[in-house]
């Protein structure tokens, strides 16, 4: 084996934790991917041969890369953050133990949704240190802070953070009150629509550029939105969304839809849809087909 064959290897070795992070700090897996491969084009630049943790320099590296591509997004001024969702993970509803796996590892597409209010700085220090366990004195350099001020730009995020609606326990819970739902959109329900709903419940639709993309609060709003694609819900197919119990909508076997309800206490506390065909197109859905 030559020296960039064994480089290689090496690297891959890390590939599933360095997509974990970039993940986590970009919300998208294409871009996550992305700075997986400018991690090993570096590594593959660089003489390692001074490298004794090769595993905290390429979570380094990776974090510059997602800095630096958090940043370039907010200088575009992107698309309205409340009108955004994250790439989901989705998996059957019943996963293999290589799917569970990953799952066990995954974050919920409602906290990918607050970490996006979060300057790039704040992000990558709150998933480098209370996700990954980074010392804040590795951290600091990274975002060009002193290690105080690392500690500053989580303790922020965190704060933040703690304002994203975490699912109820178990799966088949989750499960029982989404199929309550669907039961009521699909029977017209208005009443029995508001009952599985939180009064102060949070609907997110992403289009894309598809069509218009849109943020909607309160029970009375989101039934009223439900009823209004009650046919689709025949169309709906569980599965596991980020972790947590979900549905993707396949009309004809295609699927258009990615319905990620939280709930939370017993009621959907939050409801986030990814509508837009481009990214629909992106995901890896071929086991559901």
């Amino acid at each position: 084996m030559d020296e960039h064959d064994f480089l290689a290897e090496r690297f891959e070795a890390h590939r599933d934790h360095l997509r974990a992070v970039a993940y986590r700090m970009l919300g998208s897996l294409t871009e996550a991917d992305d700075a997986v491969q400018e991690a090993w084009l570096r590594l593959a630049r660089s003489d390692t041969g001074e490298v004794a943790n090769l595993s905290g320099w390429l979570t380094t590296v990776v974090s510059r890369v997602c800095l630096d591509m958090l940043r370039s997004r907010k200088s575009r001024r992107e698309e309205p953050l409340d009108t955004h969702v994250p790439d989901p993970i989705v998996a059957s509803a019943a996963p293999d133990p290589a799917e569970e796996a990953v799952l066990a590892d995954s974050v919920g597409l409602a906290l990918l949704v607050v970490l996006e209010t979060l300057t790039p700085a704040e992000r990558l220090a709150f998933v480098l240190h209370d996700m990954f366990g980074v010392p804040f004195d590795e951290i600091a350099p990274i975002v060009g802070r002193s290690p105080a001020t690392a500690t500053q730009l989580a303790s922020r995020a965190r704060r933040r953070v703690r304002g994203a609606a975490l699912p109820d326990a178990g799966l088949p819970a989750q499960r029982e009150v989404i199929d309550a739902f669907m039961a009521a959109a699909h029977a017209g329900d208005f009443d029995a629509l508001v009952a599985v709903l939180d009064p102060d419940v949070v609907l997110r639709v992403d289009f894309g550029m598809a069509g218009p993309s849109g943020l909607m609060r309160g029970a009375a709003v989101v039934a009223k939105q439900a009823l209004l694609f009650s046919e689709g819900a025949r169309f709906a197919r569980p599965v596991v969304v980020n972790g947590a119990a979900g549905l993707v909508a396949m009309p004809a076997g295609r699927p258009v839809t990615v319905f990620s309800p939280t709930v939370r206490g017993g009621k959907i506390v939050e409801i986030n849809i990814l509508a837009d065909p481009e990214r629909i197109a992106q995901l890896d859905l071929s086991g559901l087909e």
